[in-house]
């Protein structure tokens, strides 16, 4: 399996390049990720649950980081086993890219291979569930470094007439606005 995309993310590069390497970041982005801790250097332990398909399995695995131009590029390099469901390897190559003073395009090339029960249920499948978790990485991703430049230069007081605009909404009141919320703003009112 190969997956190439890009992403405009809305911090200089420097910064991008800090969240990239930042493991709370990267836990709080990578879908069901339960921990991520330092395993020497470059290196990490990785703990994941992920479901492909009918598959859903929690993998234990390893990243290691090589080819580090910082703050430009890097290869990551994983492997994970996920018991009976089977395991997952490969690597990234991730290059960032200044757009502008306040913008930075995140590029990457992924290749990967999956046996066990996750390469019988088929090709389709995998990289679906992949292109999935990629998806929902950026996206929550976009929303770690977006509060964080908001953060950086907004008060606090910005959620509560957000907050007010659903209720407003949900008592028959007008539209609710569209707006970006992180995954932990959801999960708290779950």
């Amino acid at each position: 399996m190969e997956l190439t995309e890009s992403h405009t993310l809305p911090v200089p590069q420097q910064r991008a390049w800090e969240a990239l390497n930042d493991t709370a970041i990267l836990k709080a982005c990578i879908p069901g990720c339960e921990s991520i801790e330092a395993d020497g250097e470059n290196a990490y332990a990785v703990a994941l649950t992920a479901a492909v398909g009918p598959v859903k399995a929690r993998f234990k695995g390893r990243m290691q980081l090589a080819d580090i131009d910082a703050p430009r590029s890097y290869t990551i390099q994983f492997e994970g086993q996920g018991g009976a469901a089977g395991f997952g390897k490969g690597d990234a190559r991730v290059t960032l890219e200044p757009a502008g003073e306040e913008a930075t395009t995140l590029s990457y090339t992924a290749t990967a291979q999956v046996g066990g029960k996750l390469a019988q249920i088929g090709s389709r499948l995998v990289d679906g569930a992949a292109r999935k978790i990629a998806t929902e990485f950026f996206k929550r991703f976009g929303e770690q470094l977006g509060a964080g430049a908001q953060d950086d230069d907004a008060s606090a007081d910005t959620e509560a007439p957000q907050d007010t605009t659903d209720t407003q909404a949900a008592d028959g009141g007008e539209e609710p606005q569209k707006r970006k919320r992180s995954w932990t703003a959801w999960i708290s009112k779950s």
